[in-house]
């Protein structure tokens, strides 16, 4: 009867220890807004909107920037555009999200760069300010944002 006893405490606590470290666990948080907008002129490559989808896993988050201000300039093979999208931080500094991971394009295409990575806070809001783009290697593109985000900034 003692062992019984004792086997059923361990599988009690056994089951307590389970259900508090499932309660206990981090859950994915959410960005919002997920999409927003933003006009970006890119010198000489030219201006326009540019969408950005944003998604959040605790502190990663990953950022995709599609834009119809900058065409590609010829057929660009997947991962071979090196990104960074400098955005403003809780409206006094900075952070980066980075990335080479673009998909395919022809020439004429929309660029569109993403998913880049970077890390966030609970409570951090941030706002595209500027997109560096390096195509091959040498070709850069530098874009600055010229109108605020719409609807707004992206709060995670």
């Amino acid at each position: 009867m003692r062992r019984s006893k004792l086997g059923i405490g361990i599988v009690t606590a056994t089951a307590a220890l389970a259900t508090g470290a499932i309660v206990l666990a981090p859950t994915a948080s959410a960005v919002d807004p997920t999409t927003a907008t933003v006009t970006a002129d890119c010198g000489t490559y030219g201006s326009g909107t540019a969408t950005l989808t944003a998604t959040q896993d605790g502190t990663a988050a990953t950022i995709t920037l599609t834009s119809s201000a900058v065409k590609a300039p010829a057929a660009v093979p997947a991962g071979s555009v090196d990104s960074t999208l400098t955005l403003s931080k809780n409206g006094s500094g900075t952070t980066t999200f980075t990335g080479k991971d673009n998909p395919a394009m022809e020439t004429g295409d929309d660029v569109t760069t993403g998913p880049l990575k970077g890390t966030v806070a609970a409570g951090d809001i941030l706002e595209a300010k500027s997109l560096k783009l390096t195509v091959f290697g040498v070709i850069t593109v530098n874009c600055t944002a010229t109108s605020a985000q719409s609807p707004g900034p992206f709060t995670f």
